[in-house]
């Protein structure tokens, strides 16, 4: 009988521990990036960690992020200049080329974006992209276009 009470104490103990939900959990997209650089360009939170050659970006855009009013201040071009090769982990984008070809994203989406290119954050929540370059190489070395082209 003792043996029989222990365990109603033990069930008893467990069912009085808090639960954890999954809105009490750090959302990881979010979470700090162990061993990167990190620092703020136009109100974007960048992330940047070498992996070989090539560089490995989280790049975590707040929402109303609009690049010709967030970027071109810090840019002084008229359009976004890189290519961007990667993965849209969260939220959703617009993009605008020069030419008027509008292209959105929504995660989870594996995306290739051209330079000479306006973009923005839709909706509420931020959008989070994971991003590999090779810097000033990344277009040639990705075969990407210099421009964006139909």
């Amino acid at each position: 009988m003792a043996k029989k009470k222990a365990k109603k104490k033990s069930k008893k103990r467990m069912a009085s521990k808090p639960q954890r939900t999954a809105s009490s959990k750090k959302d990881a997209l979010l979470a700090d990036v162990r061993g990167a650089e990190h620092r703020y360009v136009g109100h974007v939170r960048l992330d940047v960690g070498r992996a070989g050659a090539a560089r490995v970006k989280r790049m975590i855009y707040p929402p109303g992020f609009h690049w010709a009013k967030d970027m071109k201040p810090v840019t002084g071009t008229d359009l976004c200049m890189h290519a961007h090769v990667g993965f849209l982990a969260k939220g959703e984008i617009h993009i605008e080329y020069a030419d008027g070809c509008v292209v959105e994203h929504k995660a989870p989406q594996v995306v290739a974006i051209d330079p000479g290119h306006d973009g923005w954050v839709v909706g509420k929540e931020p959008a989070v992209m994971i991003e590999f370059d090779f810097e000033g190489e990344t277009v040639s070395r990705l075969g990407m276009p210099g421009s964006h082209r139909h």
